[in-house]
């Protein structure tokens, strides 16, 4: 019989994955439960099981005169419910054997030939109580690591408050604040969501899931794309509003890898499965990128935008769009702005090119900023000078595009002829207009280069010789007309 139980022991933990000493632990106490039920027990006694044999024993620990027992810390006991605390009794302490030497304690063999039925029913029930404990320990343990994965499950019911989904071993819990709204969850239906926390309770493990955490957009991510997983390419950031849209920025590792691309997939393949996962939830995939104005810029895509002017202490930065790209870069009721500032982190303030044009109309834009430091020196379509400041040892921004040369504009003509008498009349200003292109002509000759002077010379000198040459010729041609 004692080779079958151990047996037996061995055959549960292959099952159910239960290590074989926590079973054997389990038996002892239940055995000795139901030693103390028999009559006569003693009152200190413990039960030892042989490991190869299967041998049961009963030990009592029979303590000398003048040795105080030693038992094991606990907690202060709970008082069940329903239960009177002045009729309460606490359960006896446990002793501490490993605090007795050999010399110490004097075991003496009080082993009971058979246990009665009301002995065996309580060995029953406490080694069941021990093995549903152990299973609960060892799926909190296996879910507790699993915090943050996606998992699937069937939905075994749904209501206002929480929706039960079953993973296989554990039943989890969707509650009504990690669901997305407008979303059904239909009995038997399957669902993926993501695993934010495991408490520990008496009935089990309590698995929390969630659809509406921006972790669920990483891993399902993870699961379509194989650059994600291989570590290749990287989700920065995620910004959403569960249900409508969504922000990543995705940066790449490795040369050659595009991360948008290896995102999309080909023909949009692996987006559109984390699409069809999310019920149809918008995603926008942005490059990650180190400088703020082109991050900033990329993460209000769909839109159009036309500048970014930022400000890095305050992390603020200002975006002018064009007219009709304005709604298409706010969104609807904000949420394209919201999920750009919260992706980037910067606080964005968008401003359409009209707007933008008369707030800085009539504004004189000053040689320095505050500080001394010197303004960028180009001139933006607008017609307005770049705001920001200059890298030091040049004159312009670091703005691609600023440090090239422009044109320079025609001076205004002058109302100012050098007459005073006559200042202000028609003749006056024509000959000051005249005056004014005159001098760009000057100065625009005086810049030609000597092959061009020459040139010029060499036809002149053509021109006159063509002039002294054609007098003879037309006389002759004359002449001969004339003898004809």
């Amino acid at each position: 019989m004692n080779r079958e139980i151990i047996e037996a022991i061995k055959q549960i933990e292959r099952e159910k994955g239960i290590n074989s000493e926590t079973l054997l632990v389990a038996l002892e106490d239940a055995l000795l439960a139901a030693y103390r039920k028999t009559p006569g027990a003693v009152d200190w006694a413990r039960v030892d099981i042989d490991r190869e044999t299967g041998e049961m024993q009963v030990n009592q620990l029979v303590l000398p005169e003048g040795v105080e027992l030693k038992t094991l810390p606990r907690p202060e006991p709970e008082i069940p419910e329903g239960v009177d605390p002045e009729e309460f009794e606490p359960p006896p302490p446990d002793i501490d054997w490993s605090a007795y030497g050999p010399d110490e304690i004097r075991p003496v063999s009080v082993t009971t030939d058979n246990f009665g039925r009301i002995a065996a029913q309580t060995a029953k029930q406490v080694i069941l109580q021990r093995i549903r404990e152990a299973e609960r320990e060892m799926m909190y343990e296996e879910y507790v690591d699993r915090v943050g994965e996606v998992v699937n499950g069937i939905i075994q019911q749904s209501d206002h408050r929480y929706t039960l989904v079953d993973l296989g071993r554990v039943e989890a819990l969707l509650p009504a604040s990690e669901q997305v709204p407008g979303e059904r969850y239909d009995h038997g239906a399957r669902i993926k969501a993501v695993i934010v926390d495991v408490r520990a309770s008496n009935k089990g493990p309590q698995v929390i899931l969630s659809r509406r955490s921006d972790e669920i957009i990483k891993r399902l991510f993870e699961l379509e794309v194989p650059e994600i997983a291989d570590g290749l390419v990287e989700i920065r950031n995620v910004a959403r509003e569960s249900g409508w849209r969504s922000k990543i920025a995705v940066v790449s590792h490795v040369q050659g890898v595009d991360p948008v691309g290896a995102c999309v997939g080909p023909r949009g393949s692996r987006v559109r499965m984390v699409v069809s996962e999310l019920r149809g939830e918008k995603i926008d995939i942005i490059p990650f990128n180190d400088e703020p104005a082109r991050y900033v810029a990329k993460a209000l895509s769909p839109a159009r935008v036309r500048e970014v002017i930022v400000d890095d202490e305050a992390r603020q930065a200002t975006v002018i769009v064009p007219d009709d790209q304005l709604s298409l870069a706010i969104g609807k009721e904000g949420m394209n702005a919201r999920l750009a500032a919260r992706l980037t982190g910067w606080r964005i303030d968008i401003k359409s090119e009209s707007t933008f044009a008369s707030e800085e109309e009539g504004d004189e834009f000053s040689d320095e900023l505050e500080g001394g430091v010197q303004r960028c020196m180009h001139i933006l379509q607008s017609g307005r000078r770049c705001p920001n400041a200059v890298v030091p040892g040049t004159r312009h921004c670091a703005l691609p595009g600023h440090d090239q040369p422009q044109p320079n504009p025609p001076p205004p003509p002058s109302a100012d002829s050098g007459d005073g008498d006559s200042a202000g009349t028609p003749e006056a200003d024509a000959d000051a207009q005249a005056e004014a292109e005159a001098e760009v002509v000057v100065e625009a000759v005086a810049e030609a280069e000597s092959d061009a002077v020459a040139e010029a010379e060499a036809e002149a000198v053509g021109e006159a010789v063509a002039e002294e040459v054609a007098v003879p010729v037309d006389g002759v041609a004359d002449g001969e007309a004339t003898d004809e």
